[in-house]
């Protein structure tokens, strides 16, 4: 039987055939099973290499490079490691590691995890360095004074640094914004791997060359690079550099590297500057604190002139002020108005003396009025009946006072009196010829005569005898 004629796009009832079907990992996938592989496959691990490019970070973790003759590997120690001998992580030492293969998930990179640090000794180039550093110190290459100090106004100074490193953006930045007149002259060459040494000592020959000639005269010369590990400096720790410097005839500024960087043409350069930027700040120094002196010299002479101009203008204006006192037109103005004070006090004086006068005379009238005797007769008259009156009542008040005290006292008198107590159950006894007041036994002798008077009546009695108890 026939098939049936298919067309192109005919697939067998899929869109797609099976062998297209694939797994596609994302970045984060492939990255996480890569680290899941090394950790599973190699687990912890020692690694013995020498130490660069080591850097605390401020979190406390610790980020450096371990390098042996053809390789190198990031490593890191945390702050919350438990590990011993952590002051051994500098650059240049030989150590032993131990530690955990890893992948930093977010860079992509496989780095150590540390957990354990044993010193292993210096490193073959930090022992050059010492070995080199302590030789020229002994020759006196590196003696305070053999260092020549820096002219204060450099005009013109050579550059030895690489054409397309930081280092001279940095320098050429720091030049035109602090000393835009100084002349720089350019010696570019390598400042990092083989031959670095002889091209740096090369381009100082050729400066001190250059400088000998009429009208060519550096001031100074600046031998500059940025930072890195020991090997990326390690052309300036050559002692070709050194000696090329200490044999310069034009002073040298040495600023390699980072500020926690020293190199051998550090100490054997005349002035040592932290940074690329910093040694151009030291050679335009000078002009720098110029310019700004000047530039403070204008502004206090500015302020001395406007204080001066304003002292001026203060006393041109007391001039004028005591002219226009001193003034003729001012004085005969003051006499005028003195004269229209006068005149308007004399009608004032006048004014007031014709009212007093007037109100002298009105109260003269009244008292002439007063004084006529049909008039004062009728005064007095009321007057009298009005004091007769006041007296007449004082009269009567004062009666009627006198009688209520009266019988207050009439009153107070009847309770005191000696009815009020023989009224009230007691007696009053008498001798019967004094009429004496018997108060105690004692004043009584046998056969007196007493006389006991009761509320009604009296008792005649006889004393016959007397009680002992006194």
């Amino acid at each position: 039987m026939p098939q049936p004629a298919t067309s192109q796009w005919d697939f067998g009832g899929e869109l797609f055939p099976k062998e297209a079907t694939r797994r596609v990992f994302s970045v984060s996938e492939l990255t996480a099973d890569i680290r899941r592989l090394l950790e599973r496959s190699l687990g912890q691990l020692w690694v013995a290499g020498e130490i660069t490019n080591c850097r605390a970070q401020g979190s406390g973790h610790v980020y450096f490079t371990l390098k042996d003759a053809a390789a190198q590997i990031s490593c890191v120690l945390f702050r919350g490691d438990p590990v011993a001998n952590r002051t051994a992580l500098q650059d240049g030492q030989k150590v032993i590691l131990k530690g955990e293969l890893t992948v930093y998930e977010p860079r992509g990179q496989y780095q150590l995890h540390v957990l354990a640090i044993e010193p292993q000794g210096l490193g073959a180039l930090q022992a050059a360095f010492e070995k080199l550093k302590q030789k020229l110190a002994a020759e006196g290459l590196f003696a305070p004074e053999r260092k020549r100090p820096l002219p204060r106004y450099p005009q013109r100074i050579g550059l030895i640094t690489s054409p397309t490193g930081a280092a001279l953006r940095d320098v050429l930045h720091a030049v035109q914004r602090r000393h835009p007149a100084l002349i720089i002259i350019l010696v570019p060459c390598a400042v990092q791997g083989p031959g670095a040494a002889a091209e740096i000592a090369a381009a100082m020959a050729l400066l001190n060359q250059w400088s000998q000639r009429p009208g060519r005269r550096l001031d100074a010369i600046l031998l500059t690079r940025g930072g890195g590990s020991l090997e990326d400096l390690w052309a300036f720790n050559e002692e070709a550099v050194a000696r090329a410097i200490v044999e310069s005839a034009v002073p040298v500024v040495s600023a390699v590297g980072h500020e926690i960087d020293f190199t051998i043409s550090d100490f054997a350069a005349d002035v040592r500057a932290a940074t690329p930027t910093a040694g151009a700040e030291i050679l335009t120094e000078g002009a720098f604190a110029a310019v700004r002196w000047m530039a403070e010299v204008q502004e206090r002479m500015a302020e001395a002139v406007r204080r001066r101009v304003a002292s001026e203008q203060r006393h041109l204006g007391q001039l004028s002020q005591r002219l226009r006192a001193a003034h003729p037109r001012r004085l005969l103005n003051r006499q005028l108005q003195r004269l229209d004070d006068l005149q308007a006090a004399l009608t004032r004086s006048i004014r007031r003396e014709l009212q007093q006068r007037q109100l002298a005379a009105r109260h003269l009238g009244l008292r002439l009025g007063r004084l006529r005797p049909s008039r004062l007769l009728a005064l007095r008259r009321e007057e009298l009946a009005r004091q007769r009156d006041r007296l007449r009542e004082r009269i009567r008040n004062r009666l009627r006072c006198l009688r209520q005290q009266c019988d207050a006292l009439g009153t107070r008198l009847r309770l005191l009196g000696p009815e009020q107590v023989l009224a009230r159950g007691y007696s009053i006894t008498l001798d019967a010829h004094s009429g004496t007041v018997i108060r105690a036994a004692r004043q009584t002798r046998l056969g007196q005569k007493l006389k006991t008077r009761l509320q009604s009546g009296e008792v005649q009695s006889v004393v016959e005898g007397k009680d002992p108890i006194k």
